[in-house]
């Protein structure tokens, strides 16, 4: 059975730094795509990073230059890392695999919190 377990979410000071990984268990193979999506109080779930196995990465505008994503295939791992934080980022911060072979599959992990104080 696959899981997708997030961790590091938390309380944060607005401009400070959040590092978020994924860890995904169970047979897998090799994810095309891992990616974060983030779901704020009473707004629709949103991405913010996806990373492709070709290499390539794309940002939602409100966060690029700020986070970055990166991956571990030999770990399974995805990592999100946070920089100069502000309260509009605060949300459900969730994990998101697709896998192609041999067949299209997608996961979701069940989230972890980010809270930014302004």
């Amino acid at each position: 059975q696959v899981q997708l377990v997030e961790s590091g979410g938390g309380l944060v000071q607005a401009g400070g730094a959040l590092s978020l990984s994924c860890v995904i268990s169970g047979s897998i193979g090799s994810p095309n795509v891992m990616a974060w999506y983030r779901q704020a109080p009473g707004k629709q779930r949103e991405s913010v990073a996806v990373s492709s196995s070709g290499g390539t990465t794309n940002y939602a505008d409100s966060v690029r230059g700020r986070f970055t994503i990166s991956r571990d295939n030999a770990k399974n791992t995805a990592y999100l890392q946070m920089n100069s934080l502000k309260p509009e980022d605060t949300g459900v911060y969730y994990c998101h695999v697709v896998v192609t072979n041999p067949v299209l599959k997608t996961y979701w992990g069940k989230g972890t919190l980010v809270t930014v104080s302004s």
